[in-house]
């Protein structure tokens, strides 16, 4: 195998003549931060390490979590490599380590397979919301074509960003929700939910009132089930903020109601007043 995958969302993999390693080119388009100082989203990194491990593996995830240890920069190779310590007749364990030369950048330890069962269900329900076109469209405050915030629409159904947030203090509940969908024509599979996953920071300023955010030290994503849909409603709730970090977690619905993912995740926190 030597030619390079069809992006799966945001990212391209290549294969190696290792068949546990894979290569990505870290591009703008899978970025975000100031144009001189971008660097890989961790959602992008979170996202490329499960699809190598399902196309190593050629199994699905059920639950992943990604370290984040040091930044990637547009330009940049980042190489991953796939151990699987444990492969069992419906299950296998797996971890990836994402690195640049010497750099690791990125450790993602994960579980992947099924078993056969006749019991399907969720009690995690979908909000009852507006559909995203009734929303108002939200503009990320750094998006000047050349990022990850372009590639990605957003529609606000509840909470504060922009300039509604600053000096509006506390929030009651710390929640929000917002509609998300894949530009250029990109489907929704594992890697797209996985970089929606990472967006938890995002609501970090509605809980506290400020012009917030943060960077990830982790990213936990549980899957339950993966359909089609265009839009995924992002249902996050901001649980506490202490001691300069926050915490908080995320269901992700299709447009059905189907409870695609939960994660979750802890971050440093970043005040930009």
């Amino acid at each position: 195998m030597s030619d390079t995958l069809p992006p799966q969302n945001l990212f391209s993999l290549t294969p190696t003549h290792n068949p546990n390693r894979w290569y990505m080119p870290v591009t703008s388009a899978g970025s975000v931060g100031p144009a001189d100082r971008q660097f890989m989203f961790g959602g992008v990194g979170l996202a490329s390490a499960i699809t190598a491990m399902e196309l190593t593996c050629g199994r699905k995830t059920v639950w992943a979590t990604a370290q984040y240890l040091s930044y990637a920069r547009p330009g940049e190779t980042l190489d991953l490599d796939v151990i699987v310590p444990v492969s069992g007749k419906y299950n296998t364990q797996a971890r990836v380590i994402g690195h640049i030369a010497d750099r690791e950048i990125i450790t993602v330890n994960a579980a992947l397979g099924s078993r056969p069962s006749d019991v399907s269900a969720q009690w995690a329900i979908m909000p009852d919301v507006p559909r995203p076109l009734e929303c108002e469209e939200m503009i990320h405050w750094r998006s000047d074509g050349d990022n990850l915030h372009d590639h990605i629409e957003s529609r606000l159904v509840k909470g504060r960003y922009g300039p509604d947030r600053v000096n509006a203090g506390l929030s009651e509940d710390g929640h929000v929700l917002m509609w998300c969908r894949m530009k250029d024509g990109l489907p929704i599979n594992s890697g797209a939910v996985a970089i929606m996953a990472d967006f938890v920071p995002s609501a970090i300023g509605n809980a506290i009132g400020r012009n917030a955010g943060g960077n990830s030290l982790d990213n936990t994503i549980r899957f339950r089930e993966v359909v089609e849909t265009e839009w995924v409603l992002c249902d996050i709730k901001i649980h506490s903020v202490h001691n300069g970090f926050s915490h908080g977690r995320m269901h992700l619905f299709a447009e059905d109601g189907t409870l695609m993912a939960s994660a979750s995740q802890s971050v440093i926190l970043r005040i930009h007043d």
